[in-house]
């Protein structure tokens, strides 16, 4: 980076890592209490009586009814709100909500339960998609190539940081008392982000040409409902991140599924979570690995196509490599290769996509896709996963969903690639 990038990189880096961290603390909580409650009471809907795995799969499909009402709000509040306005005004609802379960938590009900799932899945949702918009709004093409690679590594090592102090303390630490530590995660990140617009505001009083590369706005009219969705549907650009967005989802939830059905067919018992913790482990430090050599390096000297395209070959690779051997090691390698990648370089370089469009699409478009569409693909990802458990029942049988993750992962490339030539096209033409 350049010494005038600094100021606003390490706060940004903060940033990022409390955001993270705190949803690394927030989803083992809430799904552990969701899983656990149902567990011992079940879940009776109109005759139909659910055990906890079940129960969760429709909570994964509420998340998109609250994804798709999130993308209302979110575009409603980016018409008068920017930068970090907006991640004030969600910061505060998430103090203020997770202050209230802090209170509740120790003896939940249902409607606790629920509520508190879909608000685990709603923070990092909310939060994630402002603070990108934000940073997006905020640096020019040829700056995000610099300045992502060190601000997403700080989203890396807080899901690392996260996970790890709450697998430690778990135990010795009542659940409320970890939602007021999130409290007060939450509040340190919005005042880091205070700090960040500042810094924002003094670059373009100094001066107002770089943010700069961004297309002009449209005139702000029309439904916030259907502004996002609207913009996507008339921008190949959009779609292509759409086409990104989703199947990398349902990719990623096939991959898991044979590597969760690998190491239960080779392993028992004490041996199936240990193999668990091991892979999750690689996978936490390969991830670290990649942002700090891998990123930086490749989104720093080659063309962004490169990155976007980086992802879906280690896929490719992986899925091809245990379509041929289907041995425990391989099946585990699948988890790395789609985690220790997708949350480092192509965070990174997807993210970048964003910074020479319009405000509308930075905000709303945005928005559209990371919430909505991203939801939606688990929904289609879970009622996929539904459909294999019955088909694939056999182990010898798991082999061959490879074939569909690399058909898949085909179109995905093309879709990276289409993106990567159109950024190079509107970068170069500002």
């Amino acid at each position: 980076m350049r010494p005038g990038e600094w100021p606003l990189a390490i706060p940004m880096f903060a940033h990022f890592f409390l955001v993270i961290a705190t949803f690394w603390v927030l989803k083992p909580i809430k799904k552990g209490i969701f899983v656990a409650f149902y567990d011992e009471h079940g879940l009776d809907l109109a005759g139909w009586h659910l055990h906890a795995a079940q129960a969760e799969l429709l909570a994964k499909v509420a998340n998109m009814v609250v994804a798709a009402l999130a993308v209302i709000v979110f575009s409603a509040l980016s018409r008068t709100l920017h930068r970090e306005k907006l991640t004030f005004v969600f910061a505060g609802f998430f103090v203020v909500a997770l202050a209230g379960y802090a209170l509740v938590i120790t003896d939940p009900g249902h409607f606790v339960v629920w509520s508190f799932y879909l608000l685990g899945d709603l923070y990092t949702t909310l939060m994630v998609a402002t603070f990108f918009a934000f940073l997006n709004d905020s640096v020019s093409p040829e700056e995000a190539k610099r300045l992502y690679p060190p601000i997403v590594l700080g989203g890396v090592a807080g899901g690392a940081f996260g996970s790890s102090v709450l697998s430690a303390w778990i135990d010795s630490i009542e659940h409320s008392t970890w939602l007021w530590i999130c409290v007060g995660t939450t509040a340190v990140a919005a005042l880091l982000a205070g700090l960040a617009g500042r810094v924002v505001a003094g670059r373009e009083a100094r001066d107002p040409e770089p943010v700069r590369a961004s297309a002009p706005s449209a005139p702000d009219v029309g439904n916030p409902v259907i502004a996002g969705a609207r913009l996507v549907a008339h921008s190949p650009y959009l779609l292509a991140i759409a086409a990104i967005v989703g199947l990398y989802e349902i990719v990623s939830t096939l991959l898991d599924f044979q590597f969760t059905s690998t190491v239960a067919h080779f392993l028992d018992d004490e041996a199936i979570g240990e193999q668990f913790a091991l892979v999750f482990t690689i996978t936490n430090v390969a991830a670290l690995f990649v942002q700090i050599f891998v990123t930086t390096l490749v989104m720093s000297r080659f063309p962004l196509v490169v990155s976007l395209m980086t992802t879906p070959l280690v896929i490719l690779a992986a899925s091809t490599g245990y379509l041929i051997v289907p041995i425990l090691w391989s099946g585990s390698l699948l988890n790395t290769a789609d985690n220790a990648f997708s949350y480092s370089i192509n965070q990174s370089a997807k993210e970048a996509l964003y910074t020479p469009t319009s405000r509308d699409e930075k905000y709303k478009a945005k928005a559209f896709l990371d919430m909505f569409v991203q939801r939606f693909a688990k929904s289609i990802a879970v009622g996929v996963s539904l459909l294999v458990t019955t088909v694939f029942t056999d182990f010898s049988t798991i082999r061959w969903l490879s074939i569909a993750v690399i058909a898949l992962v085909a179109v995905w490339l093309l879709a990276a690639r289409y993106a990567g030539v159109r950024f190079r096209d509107m970068t170069q033409d500002r």
